[in-house]
């Protein structure tokens, strides 16, 4: 098994590292990278009371921010934030690069997004931005109030994004998130599918931050009532458990209607119950899908009235609707993988004000697994 899909690039191991069994077909990398064009950068800040950063996507890579991709987006719970959703919404598109943040910076990363693009393609930006930004909530690890995510941190992680293997855990966005009251914050994992005589690849990327202990499930195994304790983050919180929040980003090269991409982001429910939740009234559960087939064929604005001139058109090539169960059930199959690998290539953390995120205790979690009679795969590191 490549080192790739049992551990990250700085060597933390990642689920399958403990043979936690998953379906499907994983990309070279298992992560949301294996896409075409995909790529994936970091901005980390922890030092004092800061455990924050932002997470930046680029779909079309640095070089082709201006090329609109199909794009489709489900709220499974709304009590969070996703900006650029309107458009997409409208148009059934969207461009340029997404980022995520945490809930007081995602105006921070907005902007950062605009500066980014201004910078390095003034033209895009002069026509008009409406960028993807997304967050969730950090407060009890990192000094939320502090203003440390700036402009230039978010443009940070958009100039260090690259293709290839990329950090799970406590990283970028993700670096003061908790999920099922573990320290949680970014995953990834990726499916291939065959269709035809083409190989297309869906990659799923998320920022973790929500659940509740109780709730945790690995494997079909229900291990979260066995590992209630050391919970400091429900000795904390008054407000019901399972509350925080979590983005979700499909992207897939099989060429797609935005219709179509709705339905990749409705999946990602399926996906993160898999995990256990029952999605929380104080989580917010925002989805974006993209596909990046049909390149060209959206054309912006300025193409449209000043390039190609008025009569001209855009054409689409698809998959069928009725041909998109297994690109649904990739969707699925990553996005449970991409939350368990948030958990597991993570370490405890204590951060704002002393207080303490604990680490999944993994070597409990498989001897649970053994106990309910799961076959473990491959091989396994603590």
């Amino acid at each position: 098994m490549s080192d790739h899909l049992l551990e990250t690039p700085s060597g933390k191991p990642r689920a399958r590292a403990l043979g936690i069994p998953f379906a499907g077909e994983p990309g070279a990398w298992n992560a949301i990278t294996d896409v075409s064009g995909v790529e994936v950068g970091y901005a980390t800040l922890s030092e004092g009371d800061v455990r924050t950063g932002v997470t930046a996507i680029h779909p079309r890579g640095r070089a082709n921010p201006g090329d609109p991709y199909a794009a489709g987006f489900h709220s499974q719970n709304g009590n969070g934030e996703m900006t650029g959703v309107s458009w997409i919404e409208e148009s059934g598109t969207a461009a340029g690069p997404i980022a995520i943040t945490n809930t007081h910076a995602v105006g921070i990363a907005h902007a950062g997004v605009v500066a980014w693009t201004a910078k390095h393609h003034p033209a895009v930006a002069e026509a008009w931005l409406l960028p993807v930004a997304a967050e969730t909530w950090d407060g009890y690890l990192n000094d939320i109030n502090g203003g440390h995510v700036t402009v230039d941190v978010a443009v940070q992680a958009l100039e260090s994004a690259a293709r290839g293997p990329i950090e799970e855990g406590s990283v970028g966005g993700g670096t003061g998130m908790n999920c099922y009251e573990y320290k949680g914050g970014s995953g990834t994992a990726s499916r291939t599918i065959v269709y035809g005589d083409e190989r297309h690849t869906l990659g799923v990327f998320v920022q973790s931050n929500f659940g509740a202990r109780r709730e945790l499930i690995v494997a079909g195994v229900p291990v979260g009532e066995a590992l209630a304790d050391d919970n400091p983050l429900e000795e904390h919180f008054s407000i019901s458990a399972g509350a925080g929040s979590i983005i979700a980003v499909v992207a897939t090269d099989a060429p797609l209607l935005p219709d179509q991409c709705d339905a990749l982001a409705r999946r990602v429910t399926l996906g993160i119950a898999r995990t256990g939740t029952t999605g929380s009234h104080f989580s917010g559960d925002l989805f974006v899908a993209l596909s990046t087939g049909n390149r060209g064929a959206f054309s912006p604005g300025s193409a449209t009235l000043f390039g190609r001139g008025y009569g001209s058109y855009d054409e689409l090539r698809f998959v069928p609707w009725g041909h998109l169960g297994p690109y649904f059930e990739a969707v699925v199959q990553a996005t449970e993988e991409a939350v368990l690998d948030s958990i597991v290539a993570n370490e405890e953390m204590v951060g704002f004000r002393g207080h303490r995120s604990p680490g999944l205790p993994r070597e409990r979690v498989v001897e649970l697994l053994h106990e309910r009679g799961v076959t473990l795969a491959g091989p396994r590191t603590d």
